[in-house]
């Protein structure tokens, strides 16, 4: 039997009670409303996109033509940016370098928009946006999966004539330094409307469905999580699906766990509120407290251990679009 000093020991209780507090907690916290200390909002919009850049909030892109939205945390307040030259809609923005990029978006009105050809670029420092790579012709989609990893942009999957059909296993990646595309394995299956997310090494696909148009437009929704691992090139499809099935959804990865937001799905008319949390050691799912608000169609940030959601459609399809901003403690108070 080996024993341990009554400090170690001490130290290490600590810890245990520490790390179980903490898993508690993330259960235990609620969603805060965020309002602007000059009482000014977001321009509303939706199938759009959320992310953090340069130590901002930026909001931006939607239906239609719209300003971007940028909100400082240090003031808690909003302001306008100039908006896009093109209408750009139903993507998954990222930053790198400060910049927010817009890559596997769609453009045009419902139902038979059109992929957008080209990555698009928005500095907030500068407020100004410019024309990125092009994306090869023959692998153009919108409401794709997209984020960078290691210097190299990847995007998965899609669909290719708006919300009527033609959806994509398809998964390729541009690497920034060399400005060269490469055709990845596809994906397990075609999915459309989600977010792509990167936990440990490995990508994550989960939420989405394929869309279509008609009555039950909503209800093809996909409960699958398929997996790529960077390391064995290899994708792979998790035994457990996600507990609440939607599309219009939004990821973000924290620790050891992918976290599935909001969404919508053919069950009910008001968006989705719930948030549900991967484990990816156990491949386990979790239930954590549901937003103030439900809603699709936008993101999520994280920002000093918080994470924020804002904007969005209250109910599915194309409204209400709200101008709220809400939080989520991710660490103990």
């Amino acid at each position: 039997m080996i024993h341990f000093p009554k400090t170690v020991l001490i130290l290490l209780l600590s810890f245990a009670l520490s790390c179980a507090t903490q898993k508690q907690i993330l259960t235990d916290n609620s969603w805060q409303p965020v309002g602007a200390s000059d009482g000014s909002v977001p321009v509303a919009r939706h199938e759009a996109s959320f992310v953090e850049a340069g130590d901002e909030f930026v909001l931006l892109g939607g239906r239609s033509i719209r300003p971007v939205s940028i909100y400082n945390p240090k003031k808690g307040i909003w302001r306008e940016g100039t908006p896009p030259p093109i209408e750009l809609h139903h993507f998954q923005a990222f930053e790198y370098d400060d910049k927010v990029y817009i890559a596997g978006a769609l453009t045009g009105g419902w139902p038979g928009e059109t992929p957008v050809p080209n990555i698009y670029i928005y500095d907030p420092a500068q407020d100004e946006w410019s024309v990125g790579p092009e994306i090869p012709e023959g692998r153009r989609r919108g409401a794709a999966g997209a984020l960078v990893h290691k210097d190299k942009i990847y995007l998965v999957c899609g669909i290719v004539d708006g919300h009527r059909g033609d959806h994509k296993d398809w998964f390729d990646v541009y690497d920034l330094k060399t400005d060269t595309w490469s055709v990845l394995p596809a994906a397990p299956r075609p999915r459309d409307h989600f977010q792509a997310t990167v936990v440990d090494g490995k990508l994550y696909a989960a939420g989405g469905r394929l869309s279509k148009v008609g009555d039950d437009a909503f209800s093809t929704t996909i409960g699958e999580v398929d997996v790529y691992d960077f390391k064995t090139g290899k994708w792979s499809t998790l035994a457990t699906e996600i507990p609440t099935q939607r599309a219009g959804s939004y990821n973000f990865a924290w620790g050891d766990e992918v976290v599935v937001l909001g969404g919508e799905s053919g069950t009910q008319v008001p968006a989705h509120a719930e948030m549900e949390a991967l484990d990816v050691r156990t491949n386990t799912w979790r239930t954590l407290p549901p937003m103030i608000e439900g809603r699709h169609g936008t993101g999520v940030l994280i920002y000093n251990g918080a994470v924020y959601v804002a904007s969005g459609s209250g109910n599915r399809g194309g409204g209400p679009e709200l101008t709220t901003m809400e939080k989520f403690d991710l660490t103990p108070r």
